[in-house]
């Protein structure tokens, strides 16, 4: 009784850990269909191809674009047109500054009046072209909610607004030079955008003329 007390729970600890398991050999495995399977993971014994992911892993709202609106390209416009003044600007006021005291020994008054002259242009450049980004923000959210339609034509007028009332101190031509401006900025804009789709119709075009 004690055998096989003992052989019972042996074999219970051994199907626990797997090693009362059923063994097989390899002419029992022979004659078994292995069509339309593949092979397990050691590490996870999971299906690898359930591991595979052919679609978006985040959930979108009813109605909304897997692509971000002028909104939220916004704040990136702004801040990295503010960024992008102030290393400019600071790039330029280096120059200045090393030219402005050319004749003058390195000395800490000329280092002070190089440094003045890095933070001024750059935050000059900053405010330039932050403003610059911040009115096409406006421009293009409100063009945008308006026709209830993103494009290119909104690209093209919220630049030209921009450049007009950029230059809106400056009397009647220089609003019209702006204009000019922002149509041609956001014109090139639009152009280097579509140009892949301008290109491959062009050659799909000319293919079937021949």
């Amino acid at each position: 009784m004690d055998n096989s007390g003992g052989g019972a729970k042996a074999g219970g600890l051994g199907g626990l850990f797997g090693g009362g398991a059923p063994e097989y050999s390899n002419t029992e495995l022979a004659g078994v269909p292995l069509t339309g399977m593949s092979p397990l993971s050691p590490y996870l014994n999971v299906d690898p191809r359930y591991l595979v992911q052919d679609t978006d892993e985040f959930i979108l709202p009813t109605g909304a674009n897997k692509t971000r609106g002028r909104f939220e390209l916004a704040f990136f416009t702004i801040g990295g047109s503010c960024m992008t003044g102030a290393a400019l600007g600071a790039v330029n006021g280096l120059r200045m500054g090393l030219k402005e005291t050319r004749d003058m020994a390195w000395s800490k008054p000329r280092n002070v009046q190089i440094i003045n002259m890095v933070t001024r242009q750059g935050a000059s450049w900053a405010n330039s072209l932050g403003s610059v980004a911040l009115l096409y923000s406006v421009f293009g959210v409100a063009i945008e909610k308006a026709r209830g339609a993103e494009d290119d034509i909104n690209t093209v007028a919220a630049g030209t607004l921009t450049g007009m009332l950029f230059k809106s101190g400056s009397g009647i031509k220089g609003v019209a030079r702006g204009g000019l401006a922002g149509l041609a900025l956001s014109g090139a804009y639009a152009l280097y955008n579509n140009w892949d789709h301008i290109t491959g119709s062009s050659s799909s075009s000319s293919s079937r003329l021949y």
